[in-house]
């Protein structure tokens, strides 16, 4: 007797995520929340491939046999590697430079998509995951990163986030590596303990001031035991490094302030104090600067790429998370000025700015908060299949082609089964309605509606009959004449019925 061939296990990969209708009809209303103001203040829309040229990157080297290091690469027959990108600003930059001389400049665009990394998957760290940017390239003048900021804001309020419950910090990378010169950390042969203290910077808000004088200095011992090394600064160090750090959250005058006397001697740094004082002013002009946006000295945000002003969203509310417990739940996108992106590939400068919003971590948010209930979709109404002759189906397929024109959700059931699973199938899908013509209907030139939600409602609640003789009815017979506006009738009463609740 033949062996039978074992079945194939169906596996989800690790670090990637099945969505269901509820979270694709979530992220298409946030989606279409967020290009509406992008579309209000003058952007394009604009896309560009999943795979890229590997090189065209910018992120591996060379000489490295197999290109995978944070992303999914492979060969193609011409032995080129390409590769899934991992951002949506490195493919725009490419697509700009390829296309410079026809686009308009400043070429203002944005675009959304699926983006991807080859790294360990973990709690709310996903392999493939969507972003959402916005550029402008071709503008020198911090004017676009202002902008850029304020623009941030208007997205936040128009997703229903109250002002109060979220910021839009700004710093700006010249200051940090203005601070990081006059510490004696310039140069190639201190990059390691550079990125070190950027990283011990940037945990400020989770470990506080005392957390981050660790990380700068010897390391730091968190409450599970484990020990992070620091950067191994001095005193008088570290105590540069934090006066830039202290003038988080104080008013816009102080904290630059502070930020001169960290960056004092280094030309850099005292550039980009100027820029954030002259970015505050234009905030301050158009009225951003009532809590919406705000200079902050310890957002580090893009250590890639960014070459001036950068920026991060936060949400300030406490939400719960998918376990129930409330938290903070932090950033939701950032961005920042990359003036050598687009510049790799022409050979001279090309200024940009943009902002990148994190869409799968802002709509776990905005769920969370009950900004994207999306309990409002009706699903369709099911005309049951009761007789497969082809003058019933005929009929049936009739049924729903008017119901259709009228602009309600129909289907015809096209499963095997009976009524009795029919029905079920319905009511598993949350389906209003049902519409039932069996012989003795069409013979009458008649049809049954069977109301789902209110036939639940009254099993549920009413227990007497004189109750349920005063009740809407759960079924009718209508003449099949009559059906579509039956069916308009009876769901413009559940309607009614669930903004009652």
């Amino acid at each position: 007797m033949a062996e039978r061939p074992e079945k194939m296990k169906p596996r989800l990969p690790r670090g990637f995520v099945d969505r269901s209708p509820e979270d694709i009809r979530a992220v298409e209303r946030m989606v279409a929340r967020i290009r509406a103001v992008f579309e209000l203040y003058g952007f394009e829309p604009a896309d560009q491939p999943l795979i890229e040229y590997t090189d065209a990157l910018g992120k591996f080297l060379p000489d490295q046999d197999r290109p995978n290091e944070g992303v999914f690469s492979f060969q193609d027959d011409d032995e080129q590697w390409l590769s899934l990108r991992y951002d949506l600003t490195a493919p725009m930059a490419r697509f700009v430079a390829e296309n410079y001389e026809r686009l308009p400049k400043p070429f203002r665009s944005y675009r959304s998509g699926w983006v991807f990394r080859n790294e360990k998957p973990g709690p709310g760290r996903f392999r493939q995951f969507m972003q959402f940017d916005a550029d402008t390239v071709g503008t020198p003048g911090i004017a676009a990163d202002a902008e850029m900021a304020m623009m941030m804001a208007d997205v936040m309020e128009a997703l229903g986030i109250a002002r109060g419950d979220y910021v839009i910090r700004v710093n700006n990378r010249k200051v940090l590596d203005g601070v990081l010169e006059a510490i004696g950390l310039g140069g190639e042969d201190n990059a390691g303990r550079r990125l070190t203290v950027l990283r011990a910077v940037d945990k400020l808000d989770k470990v506080g001031t005392d957390g981050v004088r660790d990380l700068l200095g010897k390391g730091r011992l968190d409450e599970s035991g484990d020990f992070t090394k620091g950067a191994g600064l001095d005193d008088a160090q570290i105590k540069r490094v934090l006066l830039l750090t202290s003038s988080t959250g104080e008013d816009l005058t102080s904290a630059l302030s502070a930020m001169s006397g960290a960056v004092a001697g280094a030309s850099q740094g005292e550039q980009g104090v100027q820029e954030l004082a002259d970015i505050g002013a234009m905030i301050a002009a158009a009225g951003y600067d009532d809590g919406r946006v705000k200079i902050d000295p310890s957002v580090v945000r893009g250590l890639e790429y960014y070459t001036g002003p950068v920026y991060e969203a936060e949400l300030l509310a406490e939400i719960p998370n998918e376990d129930g417990q409330i938290v903070r739940f932090g950033s939701v996108g950032g961005g920042g000025r990359y003036d050598g992106l687009v510049s790799r590939f022409r050979g001279e400068p090309v200024p940009a700015t943009g902002f990148s919003i994190g869409v799968s971590r802002l709509m776990t948010a905005l769920k969370n908060l009950g900004k994207l209930d999306v309990s409002d979709v009706v699903q369709p109404v099911v005309v049951l299949v009761m007789d497969k002759d082809v003058e019933s189906l005929g009929r049936y397929q009739k049924m729903v082609s008017d119901l259709r024109k009228a602009g309600i959700r129909a289907e015809l059931y096209l499963g095997g089964a009976g009524m009795k699973a029919q029905l079920r199938y319905a009511d598993r899908r949350g389906c209003p309605i049902v519409v039932i013509q069996g012989g003795d209907e069409r013979a009458q030139s008649e049809v049954q509606i069977k109301d789902l939600i209110e036939g639940a409602r009254l099993s549920a609640e009413i227990s007497d009959n004189a109750q349920w003789r005063a009740a809407r009815p759960a079924q009718v017979t209508v003449p099949e004449a009559d059906l579509v506006a039956e069916v308009k009738k009876i769901l413009a009463a559940q309607a009614a019925d669930r903004e009652n609740q």
